[in-house]
């Protein structure tokens, strides 16, 4: 392996005091995909993600539910486990700042620090953002001296802290920025990095001793490392800081590290300045990328819009999601999440354009040169076309621009479904002095299929690996060579069994679903019970034997119920609904322990259910809801 061709790409380390959501699975899918085509230009990649489990956010949620802070994490990391398994992320490892290996690596690096010097003890007064685990000087603090990332309110504290003298090393982080013009990208955030340097940097607080959830400092324990300093140290510890420094100086010289925006000073400043001071090569690159919104809103709880990553895969596939996140907008700016745009992807881009060249492309070989791919010799228009759009393609991908090297690719196949149109086969077909002419079109269909899957394996690698088997070809394209694809190849192929790609959704009927949806999400609920809190229901099987009108009351019937082993009264609001002789002798379920309760003067001692159609609130149909097999005894428990 040329030690020229090395590539490190991590993920921030996500947290886990909440469940992973579209921003997560965006920022692991881009990793992923960037990993993936390293890999096919025959890079030796390590490709990182994990999770963040410290800090006062993880003490407080596992004290408010209960638990300890170890039970909540060892829950909620596994979610970003299956998020990695539900993306088909490639990743070659998954950290965790509560294992062991990460804790010696943390309590190293702050060791050496203090030894040399760059650590040091004293007191801290600040106001602190407890959700963002951070202090914020007074000349950021947004109005009313709240957070200005997160908007909520910020906590003055005082406490004794261990200090890391940041201040000492910003010259000559701002002199590798200079020499250095793409370590941060893209160009707004490097502008934004800089700025924030050249205004100064103060020695940063890196301990705590307000909360016991962390790295303990090494001979001090009553003070626990910060959690972002110890979240840092994360992508050291993986490339074997400590226990294989072989393999740190062969893939640590190559780093690089994808972000959110919110995140980016920790990542390009405090990060930074902690390994100058502790003489390690500095990132080559850290891209940050923008937020999700969510048809032009802001994601949040409360708006009901946080969007699902699982459940968006679980009804659309994963490839389409991938694709959309990485095509809809150019990588590093906001991006708007639309399942409506979502769905017209699938139709456009992978349905009709590439679903389609596929389909005619297989049955006109099969048809014509019974599932044999043919030879013939010559360049094409799309041959040539080839090499110009993988020029474009590798450069995209270099920076990042992921939906412009989409686009280069379906530019492509935009241009192979009009060479159809233009040489029309049907007709070749049809004339046997144009055998060979047909020959040609066929031959360069199938390449231009061959390259597309190559093309589009790191961002749709099932996909791919679905055209590849189509063609008739072995392997998965995801562990080939992009750059020994050799045009006129797949000469001789037997094409393998068709199949419909991505089948076209029905715009209409999507939309009345999501209509139906909707106005479902608008009904009222209940909070959530437990099934001890069920339990405590109890439901039978009963028979009404007589039903009375009641004087005073314009929507109760006072009944008469057999339950087998007893008869009671109960009276109910469904007047308007039955007759006296209709509900007479009807089998129902009814409420047992209820407390009695005196309506109109006549005790009612249960309640039988229904369900109901409404409409403003007020129900315009009622049906009585009983079993349906008549040999069930009265007086049956419901469960």
């Amino acid at each position: 392996m040329d030690d020229g061709k090395i590539f490190y790409i991590t993920t921030p380390i996500y947290y886990v005091n909440d469940i992973p959501h579209i921003g997560h699975a965006y920022t692991t899918t881009a990793c992923d995909a960037i990993a993936r085509y390293k890999r096919m230009k025959g890079y030796d990649v390590f490709f990182l993600t994990g999770t963040d489990e410290h800090g006062q956010k993880i003490q407080s949620a596992a004290e408010a539910k209960g638990e300890t802070p170890q039970q909540l994490v060892d829950r909620v990391h596994q979610k970003f486990r299956e998020l990695c398994t539900l993306l088909n992320a490639s990743n070659d490892d998954f950290i965790r700042t509560t294992e062991e290996r990460h804790i010696k690596a943390v309590q190293a690096v702050f060791r050496q620090l203090m030894e040399q010097g760059d650590i040091y003890k004293g007191t801290y007064t600040g106001y602190y953002c407890v959700p963002d685990e951070t202090y914020i000087p007074e000349n950021s603090m947004g109005p009313n001296k709240t957070c200005p990332d997160c908007g909520r309110p910020l906590t003055l504290m005082e406490e004794e802290s261990y200090f890391f003298r940041a201040s000492k090393y910003v010259p000559q982080l701002i002199d590798y920025y200079e020499h250095n013009l793409k370590a941060v990208m893209p160009k707004i955030r490097y502008n934004e990095i800089m700025s924030f340097l050249k205004s100064g940097v103060h020695d940063q607080s890196v301990s705590r001793t307000s909360l016991k959830w962390g790295v303990p400092v090494p001979g001090d324990e009553r003070h626990v490392v910060y959690v972002w300093f110890d979240a840092l140290v994360n992508y050291m510890t993986a490339a074997g800081y400590l226990d294989d420094r072989e393999k740190f100086a062969r893939y640590w010289p190559h780093v690089r590290h994808m972000v959110g925006k919110d995140i980016i000073r920790f990542h390009c400043v405090i990060w930074p300045l902690m390994l100058i001071a502790l003489g390690a090569d500095l990132p080559v690159e850290v891209f940050a990328h923008g937020w999700w919104t969510v048809d032009g809103e802001k994601m949040s709880k409360t708006r009901k819009n946080v969007v699902d990553p699982f459940k968006v895969v679980n009804e659309y596939g994963l490839d389409p999601f991938r694709y959309f996140m990485l095509r809809e907008v150019p990588f590093g700016n906001d991006g708007d999440f639309s399942e409506l745009s979502l769905v017209g992807r699938i139709n456009s881009d992978l349905a009709n354009d590439l679903g389609n060249l596929l389909n005619r492309t297989l049955q006109m070989i099969r048809s014509y040169r019974g599932g044999k791919v043919p030879g013939s010799p010559g360049k094409s228009e799309l041959s040539e076309m080839s090499a110009a759009i993988l020029e474009r393609y590798d450069t995209a991908m270099n920076e990042y621009a992921f939906d412009v090297a989409l686009k280069a690719v379906w530019e492509f196949i935009g241009r192979s479904n009009k060479f159809i149109d233009e040489t029309m086969p049907w007709k070749l077909a049809k004339e046997e002095a144009q055998s060979s002419r047909l020959d040609y079109v066929l031959l360069n269909l199938y390449e231009a299929l061959r390259f597309t899957a190559l093309l589009i394996a790191p961002v749709m690698p099932d996909t791919s690996a679905r055209i590849w088997s189509q063609l008739g070809l072995e392997g998965e394209p995801v562990k080939m060579m992009i750059d020994a694809f050799r045009w006129g190849d797949g000469e001789g192929a037997a094409i393998g069994k068709s199949e419909v790609l991505f089948p076209r959704i029905d715009i209409e009927a999507w939309k009345e679903k999501r209509k139906m949806q909707e106005e479902a999400a608008k009904i009222p609920h209940e909070p959530e019970i437990s099934i001890d809190d069920f339990k405590t229901v109890e439901m039978r099987v009963a028979r009404i034997t007589k039903c009375e009108e009641i004087p005073k009351s314009k929507k109760l019937y006072k009944l008469e119920v057999d339950l087998g082993y007893e008869t009671r009264t109960v009276c109910s609001g469904i007047k308007a609904f039955f007759t006296p002789e209709e509900l007479t002798g009807r089998r129902v379920i009814l409420v047992t322990n209820l407390k009695p309760v005196k309506l109109c003067g006549v005790e009612s001692n249960g309640m039988i259910l229904c369900a109901s159609v409404k409409k403003d609130g007020v129900s315009e149909q009622l049906t009585l809801i009983a079993p349906e097999d008549e040999n069930i005894p009265l007086g049956s428990r419901v469960s």
